[in-house]
């Protein structure tokens, strides 16, 4: 029985911000200033909390401007909104991250709404989704694009896949749907409607599974040879044992069977997410300055 390769977007990442290091040391010596990136935490979610504090210390690794801002779960609507406007008016300023999700108070759209597009390096501000659905420049979802990035340096160039989304989230389902696009594959979005899922599945020559269920995507759903991200993260625990594990939407150990090739969860996609947020902030620092982006990001 063949196995499949297990991409690892672990060394992926770590290459994607030496990259990143480069363009920040380039761009200080052309402007005079570090990149900036503005985070800010309302609330104390403990795995909130613990990603800010990783992509503070990778901010600060690839010679960027860390800037926090840790504000109490109890913070009003507008005071939050007035925050964001301070930092769109803030010149050391090239992307505002506004860590979801927010406490139930407070109008998650609003807040994103508010943010200038142009420092909008989450991508989810309704010009930036516009952008790309029309396959324009655009500060562009940080998991999809790492996504993209990994399949392309997988399979090359893309041009007439067959793909699957699974899920239609606007973090990762449907920006991840235009990437595929834009990169001419044929794409379909399944989700918790879609009829005869495995099916659907089953003719794609790239999975992507965003449906945030643990283990959905079955082994055998998967066509011979077919290249899966998996960007679930869903923490299940064992019956035997009590003890918990991260597991991805993908039913890893059937499908190594089936697969070319297959992210692991963890250690697949998650890496890249915050790599995909410094490159972000470096193109949106270069946009600002009138500079073209730096080849290779």
């Amino acid at each position: 029985m063949t196995i499949g390769k297990i991409i690892d977007g672990k060394a992926f990442a770590e290459t994607l911000r030496g990259k990143v290091a480069d363009g920040v040391a380039a761009y200080e010596g052309r402007t005079g200033r570090k990149p900036g990136l503005a985070v800010v935490l309302v609330g104390e979610d403990p795995a909130s909390a613990v990603y800010v504090r990783n992509k503070g210390k990778m901010t600060v690794a690839v010679g960027m401007e860390s800037m926090e801002f840790k504000l109490p779960a109890s913070i009003g609507e507008e005071e939050l909104l007035d925050l964001v406007e301070e930092l769109n008016a803030d010149d050391r300023v090239d992307g505002i991250l506004v860590q979801l999700p927010l406490p139930p108070h407070i109008n998650e759209a609003a807040v994103i709404g508010t943010i200038d597009p142009a420092k909008d390096v989450d991508g989810f501000h309704v010009v930036n989704s516009g952008l790309l659905a029309t396959g324009q420049d655009a500060l562009v979802p940080c998991t999809p694009l790492g996504c993209i990035m990994l399949l392309k340096d997988e399979l090359g160039d893309l041009s007439g896949l067959e793909a699957v989304v699974v899920g239609r989230s606007n973090i990762v389902g449907k920006p991840m749907a235009q990437l595929l696009l834009a990169e001419n594959c044929t794409v379909t979005v399944a989700h918790s409607r879609t009829r005869d899922i495995a099916s659907v599945v089953h003719r794609a020559d790239i999975v992507v599974a965003a449906v945030g269920r643990p283990e959905m995507v079955k082994g055998e759903w998967i066509k011979p040879g077919a290249t899966v991200i998996d960007v679930g993260i869903n923490r299940v625990t064992d019956t035997e044992d009590g003890k918990s594990r991260i597991v991805g939407d993908v039913a890893t150990a059937e499908a190594l069977a089936h697969v070319r090739a297959i992210t692991p969860v963890p250690g697949g996609v998650g890496p890249m997410t915050i790599a995909v947020l410094l490159r972000n902030t470096l193109v949106a620092a270069h946009a600002r300055s009138g500079l073209e982006k730096p080849e290779g990001l």
